[in-house]
């Protein structure tokens, strides 16, 4: 693991790899009681050449660092900390599956530490913090050979985010709230949350998800259309880059838009919905067959369409972090 310390009055520790252990934390931590803490999620990937890649890292260093900007964590140099990670990844190198279908997951994880002979317990601005590495091998999302959709759970009475809120961060606290509902639509019957905001139901994201919708709009357009960065949708990495390598094709509109339940079931009830899927760092695209919403169960013919678009991006991506497609989106750790 890579550990890092900070304090208003010494600023950056030099930064150290050592084997993963326990954490030592004063009970008063802030990041115990206020939740002043936030995460990332990345992955090294090896390829079919052998070579190990990470996969955009540099929009995860820039994500961490505006969520700690809202969190008021301190500033740190993104570069140093990309640095530090490849040179950790380096050294567990042998963690890293040899394997096309799993990954090693990277885990960078920033907690206040705030530590007082006789704390306060006011909530403040952090003096002291820590910011720290993990790592571990996952496997597939997809059991082998499949490509399962979910059923989402929409009820207007839960929000994921809230304008002037911090959806739009990676802080755990977004994550804790969320599993109230997520345990609500797993005893539905359902396997994730579709997130609604607003008077007008508008879609916002898929469980812990982007998500996109493939239809024909209502201009009679071919169109990919994902929820616009408000400020309550969280800017992934993988939506990102689906929004580039679609419109790098040239064959659909692409859109940042707002989309509404009403949209929705409209389009649906015009045989206009094509593909709907959920992006993410886990998964890459997950597609989605059903939503439960004010009672009803409401189709989504994602898998009758192949999915064929879903299909094209997961080869895609999987093909540019496994090396078998030279792209500037990789860094080799070398």
């Amino acid at each position: 693991m890579l550990t890092i310390e900070w304090s208003s009055e010494f600023g950056w520790e030099r930064p150290h790899i050592k084997p993963l252990q326990n954490l030592s934390l004063h009970p008063g931590s802030s990041a115990l009681h206020y939740a002043i803490e936030l995460f990332e999620g990345l992955k090294a990937f090896r390829g079919v050449d052998n070579k190990i890649r990470l996969f955009r890292p540099d929009l995860n260093m820039d994500r961490m660092y505006r969520s700690a900007q809202r969190a008021t964590l301190p500033a740190f140099d993104k570069e140093e900390l990309l640095e530090c990670i490849l040179q950790l990844v380096k050294l567990d190198q042998e963690w890293v599956p040899y394997s096309t279908s799993a990954s090693l997951y990277i885990r960078p994880t920033f907690i206040g530490t705030e530590v007082q002979t006789n704390p306060s317990l006011g909530v403040k601005k952090p003096t002291k913090a820590l910011l720290f590495v993990i790592l571990s091998p996952v496997g597939p999302y997809f059991s082998s050979g499949s490509f399962s959709p979910v059923t989402l759970w929409a009820n207007p009475n839960y929000v994921r985010a809230w304008k002037g809120g911090t959806g739009d961060c990676k802080m755990g606290g977004n994550y804790a709230s969320s599993l109230f509902a997520q345990c609500e639509a797993m005893d539905s019957g359902c396997q994730q949350v579709l997130w609604l905001y607003g008077e007008d139901n508008q879609i916002t994201e898929v469980g812990t998800m982007n998500l996109f919708l493939y239809w024909i709009n209502e201009d009679g357009e071919e169109e990919l259309a994902t929820p616009p960065l408000d400020g309550i949708i969280l800017p992934g990495v993988t939506r990102r880059s689906i929004l580039e390598l679609a419109q790098k094709w040239g064959e659909m509109k692409v859109s940042e838009r707002y989309l509404t339940m009403d949209d929705l079931t409209t389009a649906l009830e015009g045989n206009r919905v094509k593909e709907m899927f959920g992006s993410g760092t886990a998964c890459v695209v997950c597609p989605i067959s059903d939503i439960m919403y004010k009672g009803e169960h409401i189709h989504v013919p994602t898998m009758e369409n192949g999915p064929k678009l879903a299909s094209r991006i997961l080869d895609n991506l999987t093909s540019i972090q496994y090396g078998r497609e030279e792209s500037t989106w990789t860094i080799v750790v070398s």
